[in-house]
């Protein structure tokens, strides 16, 4: 798809310079140094060679077809360049000029040029505003860094030239190798979403890292993700999540940064390794890269001081990783290694006084238990123990199962560090940083051994939603009415209590003894969303007197609290009680589309803030996924002699209002308000929702 980008054979370098230090100059210098297999071109009209490169003019005085252009001009140049560049019938560019999208109003204008040049001739830009592309294993480093990659497994793309930098110094301090490096810059023609389809068609490529401020087809890049991250892990880092980060990264790269729910949930559900700061993103990177992959989540820790084993301990309790006990005859083997008032459960505590081949004993029996799936290896510098013969000696275990070490103290891990390295062992300088990279690289494991599943149609009743929709729409109302929203509720499956609309004290009296006490009133306007902030709700009502105070009460408190509302009546609704409640909730990202939200329900979800979210439509497992996620699940489960929710229905009910949100465009954010949950067995009851429609007032 890209081959032209990383196997050219031809090279052109616009705007090479004989001058060091300029970017043109480090370009054909990189590409010389690097031993290039292929030809290379300077063009610069002020030259006649360059680096001891015969030099041209313009790139269509060039005597053969060139593959690859690198331009390295003033940006206001690029046109031209372009232009001669499509002339001599050449296909892919790299732009590092900078002075486009990223620096203003001119510089787009000259962007939408350049793009439009390139799609008029068929030619692909990497750029501009970029640092530009190395493929290690063709021997090309068309960049004008000051660090040249070695060869490995890591493929790496970036929207940040400094990112890009940092991962090249990283990467030779660490002895850990590249396999292709694409900078993309403002990333006008290729995206991150075809940098990762050819990283993943590489075969030299084992992992694949990525730093994005923006993505621009996020449901695309979530399919395409999807499929590769079941072959190849891939670790990004997202900037600009924050308010002020994503004003950066749109002054950066001119990228919309979108919001972080939307890009956590994207991530899961293509099964991407999201990394929250650059600590862990090299440090899950430099794992990835040296140890095989954790076959479970049982980990057991060795150290020689109990502190740093509890914090480890504390970690694991908090990640999805487990920290078993070990069996009776593992133990009795320990116990024979090991002194008496050693640990010979987990953390394994060898204690203060142990020696290296203590160490590397525990360690031949642990490397050997079926009940291992992973090993922490913790050592604290003590008159007892040289920790450098400890680096040497884990090579031995390298392989045997995944491998982290974590050696205390800044001067020690300073000391060990390039040897542990060198052993093939990634290097912790807190023992919960191990952890957390031991836990991701597991769940990357857990998350591939499920095959993917594509989201399966519920039966609703689509033209029956589709005409109450349009029927508002024409009506021009943003806000459907409390009725609408039951019916279109309803025609994807949702139940909702028995219930009549009253408009004075004496229907709503007689609608009560239709629908039959307890009741609740609840206020119908087209202006109030939130009815229990104006006064608007009374529930629990169970008999006449009761029902007529309360219908004062409403109407009173909207009257005051919101005195120009179009008061439509009071809705007589059946009480419903023994379930727990929940919400049903979307919006939508600018990036990903349709965001399907669910938690803890009721007036206590603002306060809480006890959800999770997905992009719909949604999976069974994926809603089943939702549910246990929030901290509040085992509420649902049932708690203290509870009856269970029933978890199955909620899980369905998730996946047709994933539907019913991805169906409709125009619906732009809605929820269901309480949901409750009944028992197993008995359903789930939609109480309350509102749904609002985009592109009115």
């Amino acid at each position: 798809m890209l081959d032209a980008f990383f196997r050219p054979q031809v090279v052109a370098v616009v705007g090479a310079s004989r001058q060091p230090g300029k970017v043109g100059y480090d370009v054909v210098k990189n590409l010389l140094d690097y031993r290039f297999p292929g030809k290379i071109y300077p063009v610069n009209p002020k030259a006649s060679e360059i680096l001891g490169l015969p030099c041209y003019s313009r790139v269509t005085e060039i005597p053969e077809k060139v593959d690859l252009a690198i331009i390295a001009v003033p940006a206001p140049l690029v046109p031209s360049v372009l232009k001669d560049c499509a002339s001599q019938g050449i296909r892919a560019a790299v732009i590092l000029s900078a002075g486009f999208r990223e620096s203003g109003a001119e510089g787009a204008r000259l962007e939408r040029e350049v793009l439009s040049i390139a799609r008029e001739n068929g030619i692909r830009i990497l750029g501009p505003n970029c640092l530009g592309v190395v493929d290690t294993y063709h021997r090309l480093n068309a960049t004008f860094a000051a660090i040249p990659p070695r060869k490995g497994r890591i493929g790496f793309f970036s929207q940040s030239g400094a990112l890009c930098l940092a991962v090249l110094e990283w990467a030779r301090a660490e002895g850990v190798g590249l396999s292709r490096f694409v900078s993309l810059g403002n990333k006008s023609d290729v995206s991150e979403i075809e940098c990762l389809q050819a990283l993943a068609e590489d075969p030299h490529t084992e992992v694949i890292l990525g730093y994005v401020e923006g993505i621009d087809e996020g449901r695309t890049f979530v399919e395409v993700a999807r499929r590769i991250s079941y072959r190849k892990p891939i670790v990004i880092f997202k900037g600009g999540l924050t308010a002020a980060g994503a004003r950066a990264a749109s002054s950066h790269t001119g990228s919309l940064a979108g919001s972080e729910v939307a890009y956590r949930a994207a991530f899961q559900q293509a099964g991407v390794l999201w990394t929250k700061n650059l600590r862990e993103f090299f440090n899950l990177a430099r794992f990835l890269a040296l140890q095989p992959l954790p076959q479970g989540p049982r980990l057991v820790v060795i150290t020689n001081s109990g502190g740093p084993g509890i914090i480890a301990a504390d970690a694991c309790e908090r990640s999805a990783l487990e920290l078993p006990s070990l069996s009776g005859k593992t133990v009795k083997r320990l116990r024979r290694l090991l002194p008496p008032h050693a640990s010979f459960y987990n953390p394994v505590d060898l204690l203060g006084d142990a020696d290296e081949e203590r160490y590397f004993e525990v360690l031949k029996v642990l490397t050997q238990e079926k009940e291992v799936d992973a090993l922490l290896v913790i050592l604290s510098r003590t008159a007892t123990i040289d920790p450098l013969q400890v680096a040497r000696g884990l090579k031995e275990f390298r392989g045997t199962k995944p491998l982290a070490a974590c050696f205390i103290g800044e001067e020690t891990l300073r000391a060990t560090r390039r040897t542990l390295l060198r052993s093939g062992i990634p290097p912790f300088e807190y023992p919960e940083e191990a952890v957390q990279a031991l836990e991701k690289a597991w769940l990357y494991t857990f998350n591939r051994s499920r095959p993917p599943e594509e989201p399966v149609r519920p039966a609703v009743d689509f033209q029956r939603a589709r005409s109450i929709l349009e029927g508002a729409r024409e009506a021009g109302r943003s806000v459907l009415l409390d009725h609408e929203v039951q019916e279109v509720l309803m025609a994807y499956g949702f139940r909702f209590p028995k219930s009549l609309l009253a408009r004075t004290t004496e229907e709503a009296v007689l609608a009560a003894r239709v629908v039959g006490y307890p009741v609740v009133l609840k206020i119908v306007s087209p202006e109030i969303l939130h009815k229990t902030d104006v006064g608007g709700v009374k529930t629990n009502l169970r008999d006449e007197k009761e029902l007529r105070q309360a219908f004062l009460e409403i109407t009173t408190n909207v009257r005051r609290r919101q005195p120009g509302a179009t008061i439509l009546g009071v809705l007589v609704q059946e009480m419903i009680e023994g379930g727990r409640e929940v919400i049903l909730g979307f919006t939508r990202d600018h990036q990903f589309g349709p965001l399907v939200m669910f938690g803890l329900g009721g007036i206590y979800v603002e306060v809480l803030k006890d959800v999770s979210f997905r992009l719909a439509p949604l999976t069974l497992k994926e809603a089943r996924e939702m549910i246990r996620k929030i901290r509040s699940y085992p509420l649902l489960k049932g708690i203290r002699g509870a009856k269970e929710a029933d978890l199955e229905a909620l899980a369905e009910a998730l996946v047709r209002f994933s539907f019913l949100v991805s169906d409709f465009p125009e619906l732009t954010e809605g929820e269901i308000n309480p949901l409750m949950v009944r028992p197993r067995g008995k359903g789930v009851v939609a109480v309350d929702a509102r749904l609002l429609l985009g592109g009115l007032s």
